[in-house]
């Protein structure tokens, strides 16, 4: 299936490069998800024209799921993806260099009806209890770490697990047959709009473990190779990037340019899932993203062990994508 997702992007791609050698300026071919956010930040950087007016021209490709946009990115094919930052690190360790420009702060949480009676982690004790992902999840591994600290409970063995995709996890929780799920946060907007509420955030968990400030544990990833071969049209798409957030962030009428590619059937899951969208903009400085970053990495690293990182001790050194030095 990989190889015919593979075979696929490379078949869509293969007509942006007579597209791109027509073009006078450079090209970042941005690989998206048809569902991704990503998405809506593309679709109001073409409306708006923030890539011609930052020296590059975005051009958006739809790949089937993140297995063929990883395949896609490794390959080359495209040159950037919203990528999880501990992957990227992993290839930064095994030698495959890599730049992370921080995306959005806003993760999972864990789910419950309305009216159900969990109130704290500790009563998540013997409940069955949905993880959208798989063991290696992070948001998964901070729960177990925080439920652990403040709960003096091992979720994973406390609970009835089950694993899977976000969709089917929310189903489940939506049907009765979970007591509680950590899932996505677009999932976790669309079930707000439903009622349901939020018993702890991927956030709340990142700062009782001891961070400063909201993480991105997602962004955009560049080959390394990418920002030394075109540096100004990575830094014009890092800007456009920001002004795309910005424009959302100070001006509604941009939503109508988002608002068909959503997928929110009423006006409760729009708003829900537009807030959740903007309080993740991330706005610390570089070094503060990454001094708190690594603190995750350390508890993520000490419970996923090396089937998670890798053979990385801690994050590669020059990870991060800071316009000023590399743009």
């Amino acid at each position: 299936m990989l190889s015919r997702r593979a075979m696929l992007a490379g078949g869509l791609l293969g007509g942006l490069g007579l597209r791109a050698a027509r073009a006078d300026v450079p090209v970042i071919r941005l690989g998206s998800l048809p569902f991704g956010t990503s998405t809506w930040e593309a679709a109001v950087i073409k409306a708006r024209g923030l890539d011609t007016a930052n020296g590059f021209q975005l051009d958006a490709v739809k790949l089937a799921g993140n297995d063929a946009a990883r395949i896609s990115f490794i390959g080359g094919q495209v040159d950037t993806i919203v990528g999880d930052l501990l992957w990227a690190a992993r290839l930064g360790n095994d030698g495959q260099a890599v730049r992370f420009i921080p995306y959005s702060t806003s993760e999972g949480a864990v789910m419950v009806p309305a009216d159900s009676p969990i109130k704290s982690l500790k009563d998540l004790d013997g409940k069955r209890f949905g993880v959208a992902g798989g063991p290696l999840d992070k948001n998964w591994l901070l729960l177990r770490a925080q439920a652990k600290d403040a709960a003096g409970i091992d979720l994973e063995h406390a609970a009835e697990i089950a694993y899977g995709a976000p969709p089917l996890i929310t189903l489940k929780l939506e049907q009765g047959a979970l007591d509680a799920a950590l899932t996505y946060w677009t999932y976790c907007a669309r079930l707000e709009a439903k009622g349901f509420r939020r018993l702890v955030g991927a956030e709340d968990i990142m700062h009782a473990l001891g961070v400063a400030g909201d993480v991105s544990l997602i962004g955009y990833l560049f080959q390394d190779t990418t920002v030394k071969e075109k540096p100004e049209a990575v830094a014009g798409f890092a800007r456009a990037s920001r002004a795309a957030k910005e424009m959302l962030a100070a001006d509604p009428s941009t939503w109508e340019v988002v608002r068909p590619l959503m997928a929110a059937e009423n006006d409760a899951t729009f708003e829900a899932l537009k807030r959740d969208f903007l309080s993740g903009i991330p706005r610390r400085p570089v070094a503060a993203e990454r001094t708190d970053a690594e603190k995750l990495y350390a508890v993520m690293s000490r419970l996923g062990g090396p089937r998670l990182v890798g053979k990385g001790a801690g994050l590669p050194p020059d990870l991060y994508y800071d316009s000023g030095r590399n743009g």
